[in-house]
């Protein structure tokens, strides 16, 4: 697994987890908000914690 499907999976699993329980919705809202502010600044936490968990990049770098 690489860093960018842990990344997809967290935030997949996170937004459905959100939707489905209502006292969590603010979990939907958060990733969502989090997506928009790694793609324009191109920093996610969720990256961050994968690649000190040991997950590789796509391109191999870590």
């Amino acid at each position: 697994m690489t860093v960018e499907k842990g990344v997809r999976i967290i935030a997949g699993s996170f937004t459905l987890l959100g939707l489905t329980v209502d006292p969590l919705w603010w979990l939907s809202w958060l990733v969502g908000f989090m997506l928009i502010i790694s793609a324009l600044t191109g920093f996610c936490p969720a990256e961050w914690i994968l690649r000190r968990l040991g997950l590789e990049s796509c391109e191999g770098t870590k």
